[in-house]
């Protein structure tokens, strides 16, 4: 036998002084068994939870680091492989096994490698029960103190970590984003990066917002066509920075439609609700979620699933599917918890169908502001709406917590009330009342607190402008004009939106917005030039660089008219109308067949008011073309519409009785005047009566004058229509009584809607007499006799403009 060479005994004998003196050391270079593969082996041959247990007992005096992680691995694999009625995650966490691995885990942390340390730490808190384990936080120290080395894949896995505990604001993953931000230039993984860019997204600068939305749209490309889950990711990433930029929703959306089978409800649920909170459009993704939910429903008999469905489905569903989810919602709606009550509520709510009963009942439990305020609301659009003592009481204790959207909100019902209620006026009155002045003091509040346009624009951004309450609606465009200098590119197109809905004509802040538009148009996405003309129209106000600045907007979207949303380009197409800018390209792209088609797949699945709408602009935009630009030579194709429309024409109500009399006796009598007159392309004149050239009024029966028929084809202004000739030197006249709506809500300054109806009437040979509400209901006025007096001077007088 051969003798062991001296220095190998010195070797041996030195080791075992240096285990002696530093027993730590000794564990951190201890021999490893010649192979580890065997116990890892025979771990991944274990089906179940048990027999992992078991091998971990059997072994645990001898698991390295590596099994341990192995061992975790495993235990999360068969979870995953599990349906959710199947999981077991208490049953695992509670097993004895389970802690000796937790404490395996404990002591062996730093001998992991980075990538067994971070997937450990994600493991555990899919398992952990306590909300401090002392595991996870010892695991998140450790990786913080190696962070520098990560790679991108495993910091976004990290970052992933840490969202899961909410530590989004934390110093932590702040260093990850001041890490993405060093290293961005080079990164080329987007399933990575998209990851870090949800997590980051609430504590980064707007400049490396864009950055990263400007790396993301250069990487895109880069990524297979099937990664629903990256796309997802990037759509979630610009909802949490809220900006709707559309290249990229574009590109992320032809991701979801290139994997329909992939989409279950949950995903398609998800994908929903981002775009409906960046107010992105797409037909195709809408028909295909809407063929695939209505399958869906037969399936989903449990109350989280058939919620789930109802919310995501009801408001894009027809009528059938309508059908088919209210019935089933009725066998359900005792299992349902709040909750999903309010989601449902909230569904209803986009369906224009409401529940009483779901919405009384969940307001009796409810403390959230904003559930409370949604509540108030649905409960003031009931048939017979009622704000009792409860009400006012469940307003009053959250009123503090409010912001201006929940305000305004509170405001509109309670002023809808107030205008309703007449069973309860006199005792509820007062304290609806006194609840309007505490609204309104909170809502001052707010506003002057505000120090700059971006905070104050998180909480009007979901304001309801039309409904806005007055008082504090001059107070808040005084604040916006305050920022006017930071109105730019990035919110120009939200501050235009909220204008156009709240009736408020302010020159200074159109102004900026025109200038904004002009300046910075290439920053500005094609597909938000609507929003930003909208106010213009809305208001009827032309800018100073009235013709550069539509000139520049229009030519902007010249090239994307082929794939602009049908809806979107009618509204545009009108609202253009409206400003008497009448650009052939943009109109010739929807006065089509394969538009009109189109279109018309597009309103099958709208609802049915929003359908009418689109309809009805699109009228309006078919009318305006005849009428003003003869030349383009569009044929008019809305009688039918239009006579479906005005079938209910011809009534009056008590007011329009009172003056038709007084025009009666004005004129000479009854004959003299007609109500409620149909025009050539169905305008609705209030009254209209005819003088002849000595400005005689002309009885109606003694000439044929009555426009009865109307033509079919359009005709050139100021030319007679057969079978309704003036005699020589006549004029026929068209009064009009405009109320509120007709003007902006702080100046008498007509909306745009209404000029161009004047423009049209006048077009049409009238000579056009305009009554506001606030004039014919003045003091001046007040008396019979001024009214007579004052309608003798306008249609015998000299003409007032």
């Amino acid at each position: 036998m051969k003798k062991t060479p001296v220095f190998l005994d010195s070797l041996v004998t030195d080791m075992l002084r240096l285990r002696a003196i530093c027993p730590f050391s000794w564990r951190v270079f201890q021999f490893r068994p010649i192979s580890c593969e065997p116990l890892i082996i025979q771990m991944n041959k274990c089906t179940d939870e048990e027999q992992i247990f078991d091998f971990i007992e059997r072994n645990k005096a001898i698991l390295s680091e590596k099994q341990v992680g192995c061992a975790f691995d495993m235990l999360w694999k068969l979870q995953k492989q599990k349906t959710s009625l199947l999981k077991n995650v208490e049953d695992v966490r509670d097993h004895p096994q389970f802690l000796t691995l937790h404490n395996l885990a404990t002591n062996k942390f730093k001998l992991m490698n980075d990538d067994t340390l971070v997937n450990v730490l994600h493991i555990t808190q899919q398992f952990a029960g306590e909300s401090h384990d002392p595991l996870v936080e010892a695991l998140v120290t450790e990786a913080w103190r190696r962070l520098e080395r990560f790679d991108i894949k495993l910091l976004s896995e990290f970052s992933s970590c840490l969202a899961d505990q909410r530590l989004y604001f934390s110093p932590l993953m702040g260093k990850i984003a001041d890490i993405v931000h060093r290293n961005l230039e080079t990164t080329q993984d987007l399933s990575s990066l998209s990851v870090l860019m949800v997590n980051i997204s609430s504590l980064i600068s707007r400049h490396f917002q864009q950055q990263l939305v400007n790396k993301t749209e250069l990487l895109f490309d880069t990524i297979d066509s099937s990664e629903v889950n990256v796309a997802t990711r990037i759509t979630r990433f610009l909802r949490n920075i809220k900006y709707c930029y559309q290249p990229l929703l574009e590109k992320c959306n032809n991701v979801f439609l290139s994997n329909v089978d992939q989409l279950d409800l949950d995903s398609i649920s998800k994908i929903l609700r981002l775009y409906k909170f960046l107010q992105f459009n797409s037909f195709e993704f809408i028909m295909m979620a809407k063929k695939k939910l209505t399958e869906m429903i037969p399936l989903c008999n449990h109350p989280a699933s058939f919620v789930k469905l109802f919310v995501t489905l009801g408001p894009i569903a027809g009528p059938e599917e309508k059908k088919q989810l209210k019935s089933t919602l009725l066998l359900m709606s005792e299992d349902l918890t709040g909750e999903q009550a309010l989601a449902v509520l909230r569904a209803m709510e986009d369906m224009e169908s409401r529940n009483s009963h779901l919405i009384k009942s969940y307001l009796k439990i409810s403390f959230k502001p904003t559930e409370v305020s949604f509540l108030v609301y649905a409960i003031s659009l009931l048939p017979s709406p009622h704000l009792d003592e409860v009400g006012i009481s469940r307003i009053e204790a959250v009123l503090p917590q409010c912001d201006l959207n929940n305000l305004s909100s509170f405001a509109t019902s309670v002023l809808r009330w107030i205008q309703c209620d007449h069973m309860y006026l006199d005792s509820i009155t007062g304290k609806q009342l006194k609840l309007l002045q505490k609204l309104d003091h909170y809502g001052r509040q707010r506003l002057q607190h505000s120090n700059s346009l971006d905070l104050l624009w998180e909480e009007l951004k979901y304001v309801r402008g039309n409904t806005f309450p007055e008082s504090l609606l001059e107070e808040t465009i005084a604040t916006l004009q305050h920022f006017v200098d930071e109105i730019n590119y990035i919110n120009v197109v939200e501050i235009a939106s909220f204008i156009s809905n709240t009736d408020y004509l302010s020159t200074l802040l159109l102004d900026r917005i025109a200038s904004v538009a002009v300046q910075q148009i290439e920053k500005i996405h094609p597909f938000t030039i609507l929003a930003i003309i909208l106010p213009f129209s809305t208001l009827n106000y032309d800018p100073p660089q009235r013709d550069e600045f539509f000139g520049t907007c229009v030519q902007h979207l010249n090239s994307y008219l082929g794939i602009l949303d049908p809806l979107m380009l009618v509204y545009l197409g009108f609202s253009l109308a409206t400003l008497q800018y009448f650009p052939e390209d943009l109109l010739k792209s929807i006065f089509n067949i394969e538009f009109l088609s189109r279109l018309d797949s597009q309103l099958e699945i709208l609802s049915s008011s929003l359908s009418a709408r689109v309809q009805f602009h699109l009228m309006e935009l078919n009318r305006s073309i005849c009428l003003e630009c003869p030349e383009f030579q569009i044929p008019w194709f809305h009688d039918r519409f239009c006579q479906q429309y005005n079938k209910g024409i011809g009534v009056m109500n008590g007011a329009q009785q009172q003056i038709y009399k007084m025009l009666a006796e004005v004129l000479g009598g009854i004959n003299c005047v007609k109500a409620s007159v149909l025009t050539p392309y169905y305008h609705t004149v209030d009254f209209e009566c005819i003088l002849d050239k000595r400005k005689k009024p002309l009885p109606y029966g003694s000439h044929n004058t009555a426009l009865g028929q109307l033509p079919e084809m359009p005709w050139e202004p100021n030319t007679e229509i057969v079978g309704s000739r003036l005699p020589p030197g006549a004029e026929r006249i068209a009064l009009e009584f405009l109320d509120s709506k007709s003007f902006c809500r702080n100046i008498p300054h007509m909306k745009g809607k209404f000029a161009m109806k004047k423009r049209h009437l006048e077009i049409l040979g009238y000579r056009v007499i305009q009554i506001s509400q606030f004039e014919w209901n003045s003091m001046a006025l007040s008396t019979k006799d001024a009214r007579m007096d004052y309608l003798r001077e306008r249609i015998f007088g000299e003409v007032k403009s």
